[in-house]
């Protein structure tokens, strides 16, 4: 992805340089947090949740010093926060008629808190819709690329994009309804809910890939494959895999690997936000 040198976003919180603190919970490293990881993933929980009402501890004292590969990774977030707010503002226009109102980023190191529960590089980036900010520990891109085995800039690219696709949702009242709908269903429906709502996520990633290409020219060889395969590494199927578990269908919350790559491939070939309609589909 061709990202150096380009406009960079406005709309990030950074906190990097508070300090990255430890769960209150005496910390969490190693297998530990590859363990978290892929719990919050799967299971579709706040990402605080799984360490407790606590949350993360941000801790205190001198401001942390940021290294070069640090701020070399939150000038690509920037960078590919702008794209998706050049992306959805032309087409919120084009396609729906209405203005497309962009998030926040909150860039932090280690531990933050927000409305919606602790984050962390353990539990991954998230979209809150409690503060309409999306939550971003760049160190989770090594654990893409290390432990997930999702390298490529795209891939980290694909990770931005999924969340922004959350705030897309939000933006036209999806997630909102959504969201009460879970409240009064049982577990099993609330959770096939869920994986309606990640897999449109996942369209509109591939829509905003299509664009990336096509209207702002960034996109290099090899790019999309990177971000299916990330797509595919996160598939419920193989992340319940990967922590020692038989698949279990009734507990997805984010769609198979199947499932992701398919409508990350239907964002892309389509580029229409009609065609992301998974609810209708039923996403199979």
């Amino acid at each position: 992805m061709q990202w150096r040198g380009r406009r960079e976003s406005s709309n990030i919180e950074d906190r990097r340089r508070l300090g990255g603190g430890a769960a209150r919970a005496g910390g969490i490293g190693g297998a530990g947090a590859i363990v978290v990881l892929l719990l919050a993933l799967f299971l579709g929980v706040d990402p605080g949740q799984l360490l407790g009402p606590g949350g993360f501890d941000p801790g205190g004292g001198a401001l942390a010093e940021l290294t070069a590969a640090e701020e070399e990774e939150a000038k690509f977030v920037k960078v590919v926060l702008a794209d998706t707010e050049t992306i959805w503002a032309r087409l919120f226009k084009a396609q729906l008629g209405e203005t497309y109102h962009p998030p926040k980023l909150v860039l932090f190191s280690g531990a933050t808190g927000s409305p919606c529960g602790g984050a962390s590089a353990a539990t991954g980036p998230f979209y809150c819709p409690t503060d309409r900010k999306v939550y971003l520990d760049t160190g989770f891109f090594t654990i893409l690329r290390r432990e997930l085995g999702a390298g490529g800039d795209f891939a980290a690219a694909y990770v931005v994009a999924h969340e922004i696709g959350h705030h897309v949702q939000d933006e036209l009242g999806i997630l909102g309804e959504s969201i009460r709908i879970r409240q009064r269903v049982s577990e099993a429906e609330s959770n096939a809910i869920s994986v309606l709502v990640e897999l449109q996520a996942d369209c509109l990633a591939g829509i905003w890939a299509r664009e990336a290409a096509q209207s702002l020219g960034v996109v290099e060889k090899g790019d999309f494959e990177e971000a299916l395969n990330a797509a595919s590494r996160i598939g419920d199927d193989t992340l319940q895999r990967s922590a020692g578990q038989v698949p279990m269908p009734d507990s997805f919350t984010h769609g198979t690997s199947k499932q992701r790559m398919q409508w990350f491939r239907t964002g892309l070939q389509s580029g229409q936000l009609a065609d992301c309609d998974t609810f209708a589909s039923g996403a199979p």
